[in-house]
């Protein structure tokens, strides 16, 4: 089996609703994002022979994720009161809803099901700090 991994860092807010310390407050993180893919071949073709792909392509696809998650608020749908929401949407904040805690855990899975649908996905590792990263693995082989 061959693997490719590459990274990408941004800078968000989130917090953790319903979460009962200090992470319940809205704070950032530096996160860093690691992909690994993997492929049993590589590339038989004259521009990307002996690879499993360009890491330009894969640099790109997760940069195109990490962009749009760049300098937001990243929250659970529904976890802002509507008259907050509402006036953080009238200062042109960016926020991004989803449909699940925003947990480096979830976060991880999320970033995995979007790149599996055109990469055959290892690993996506989520590093909320240097020192704590969840991992995600889809489903046991």
């Amino acid at each position: 089996m061959y693997y490719l991994k590459t990274e990408q860092c941004f800078d968000s807010a989130h917090f953790l609703h319903g979460y009962h310390g200090k992470c319940a407050n809205i704070h950032g993180h530096r996160w860093k994002i690691v992909v690994t893919i993997k492929s049993k071949e590589l590339l038989n073709n004259q521009q990307n022979n002996g690879m499993i792909i360009d890491f330009k392509d894969l640099k790109n696809d997760l940069k195109k994720i990490t962009d749009d998650l760049d300098h937001a608020l990243i929250i659970e749908k529904g976890s802002l009161s509507k008259k907050l929401y509402q006036a953080l949407n009238d200062e042109n904040f960016k926020i991004i809803d989803l449909p699940f805690r925003p947990t480096a855990e979830n976060l991880a899975k999320y970033i995995y099901e979007l790149l599996a649908k055109s990469y055959d996905v290892d690993c996506i590792d989520v590093y909320e700090t240097p020192n704590n990263c969840a991992s995600y693995r889809g489903k046991d082989e």
